[in-house]
């Protein structure tokens, strides 16, 4: 009695869809840090720079302590809640593939993304216990996920893989 020749199981073509991990978010986080830092950097020297052509005076930001915590408060409040509202996703969210959606699985609103940037902050001041649900939630919401009525999905396209591996079904040759 002969077998059939075994066909392979069809990859596993991604996690579209899936609630995003710990590790993922944090990773994300950390790289939107980096980016809105350094863009904060960058436009700051911009300014330091049209202030000394202009005047031919250095700007010193120290002097300015309070005018400058103001801006960075500002620029972080604009540069999560734009992003979110606009794409549903920030630039370190787009590098690991994840997105924020409405809980129905909708994009999210400008409302709910000023409310989740209003209320990240929270998440840290509670000493870190807003993030646990990210841990311990089959659904991985964080404090201001559940305030905001979003939830943050892992979001690339697994549809070119899935052809791809179709593709070399049909040809049995390596794509």
């Amino acid at each position: 009695m002969t077998m059939p020749p075994a066909t392979a199981a069809p990859p596993d073509i991604g996690r579209q869809g899936n609630y995003a991990g710990g590790v993922t978010r944090l990773v994300a986080f950390a790289a939107d840090v980096g980016a809105s830092w350094g863009i904060f950097t960058l436009a700051l020297g911009g300014i330091n720079f049209a202030v000394n052509l202009v005047t031919g005076k250095q700007f010193k930001f120290q002097d300015w302590q309070w005018l400058a915590l103001a801006a960075v408060v500002i620029w972080e409040f604009v540069y999560f809640a734009y992003q979110w509202s606009l794409a549903g996703k920030t630039i370190g969210m787009a590098v690991l593939g994840i997105r924020v959606v409405a809980t129905d699985g909708e994009s999210i609103t400008p409302r709910q993304a000023v409310v989740r940037t209003i209320a990240l902050p929270l998440s840290f001041l509670l000493l870190g216990l807003g993030f646990i649900g990210i841990l311990l939630n089959k659904d991985r919401h964080a404090l201001h996920d559940r305030l905001a009525k979003t939830v943050v999905v892992y979001s690339w396209d697994a549809r070119a893989a899935r052809l791809r591996w179709l593709a070399k079904q049909e040809t049995n040759t390596p794509v």
